[in-house]
């Protein structure tokens, strides 16, 4: 059952790209980052008030800096220059690099069926990012690469926070202080630029608003809400599993909002790309289990 309320947030995590290009096609990236985060860390500071120590405020600005004023920036650039459906796709390459940061830094060497399915893994990538099959725009290919390096280089300082502050609060105010760093980027913008600010606030309508709110309210506050609460209550490897909504969200909304079609070849590819990155943590799940099945069936024997 958690595994399906897992599907939820990644769900909605995966309909940022198809939303924001089809009701926010001409906002800046840093401006929707800045009202992405920042409405949702006081929401939930509201739900839950929290103050860090002083101590803390130092690595929860450089989480905010990466986990949110780096990263929504380039998911938005994303967002707004590639298919809804390769965003979707492309992001679950995430373990492949996370992979090869902990072995170069931490010199932590990948289990043999990791390294298996994560060379597959680049070659789907390869075969699915051909120039020769799919023109895509260059800058949200270098803005996938940074959002991934984001990910993994900001989940290795959340995890090295260990219980050190509670999850709720890391998350709070990484969301406020990334999403005011976005805010005076944007003010920055918005002096250097006038002219995009002004055209977003004379041409805002309805369409506008309904997806600042899925946005805000059901992307963000909803499924950072569920994403807390799930992670206290199920393993990292079941949360993954829920995880394949994110995807396969990107390829829905892409078609339906943007009407996105790609060739049965490709979306072959996509399917591919997206059974690998579960791949490990299945076969894992099996091993685990056949183990545990042996211990009982040996305990067993050792009773009689």
């Amino acid at each position: 059952m958690n595994i399906l309320l897992a599907m939820i947030p990644a769900f909605f995590w995966g309909t940022t790209y198809a939303v924001t290009q089809f009701s926010l096609p001409d906002w800046p990236p840093l401006l929707l980052g800045a009202l992405r985060a920042l409405p949702t860390g006081l929401i939930l500071l509201a739900l839950n008030p929290s103050l860090p120590k002083r101590s803390d405020w130092g690595i929860l600005l450089k989480l905010g800096s990466i986990n949110i004023a780096a990263f929504f920036s380039l998911i938005f650039v994303m967002a707004l220059t590639l298919p809804a459906a390769i965003s979707g796709v492309g992001m679950i390459s995430v373990p492949v690099f996370a992979m090869l940061y902990h072995w170069v830094v931490s010199k932590h060497r990948p289990k043999g069926i990791q390294a298996f399915f994560g060379f597959l893994l680049i070659v789907l990538a390869w075969l699915l990012f051909d120039p020769g099959s799919i023109s895509l725009n260059p800058i949200g290919m270098l803005a996938m690469l940074g959002a991934i390096i984001c990910i993994v280089v900001g989940s290795s300082l959340t995890k090295a926070l260990g219980s050190r502050i509670q999850w709720w609060s890391v998350l709070t105010w990484q969301l406020i202080l990334g999403g005011g760093i976005l805010a005076v980027a944007a003010g920055i913008q918005a002096l250097i630029s006038p002219e995009v600010y002004v055209e977003v606030l004379h041409s805002f309508n309805l369409a506008h608003g309904l997806g600042l709110l899925w946005i805000i309210l059901l992307n963000t506050a909803l499924g950072y809400i569920m994403y807390v609460w799930l992670l206290q209550r199920m393993t990292v490897v079941d949360f993954t599993f829920g995880g394949i909504a994110n995807p396969v969200a990107g390829i829905i909304t892409g078609m339906l909002l943007l009407g996105e079609m790609f060739t049965p070849h490709q979306y072959a590819l996509m399917a591919s790309m997206i059974v690998c990155s579960l791949m490990p943590q299945i076969i894992g799940l099996i091993r685990n289990r056949l183990a545990l099945n042996k211990e009982k069936q040996a305990s067993g024997i050792s009773d009689k």
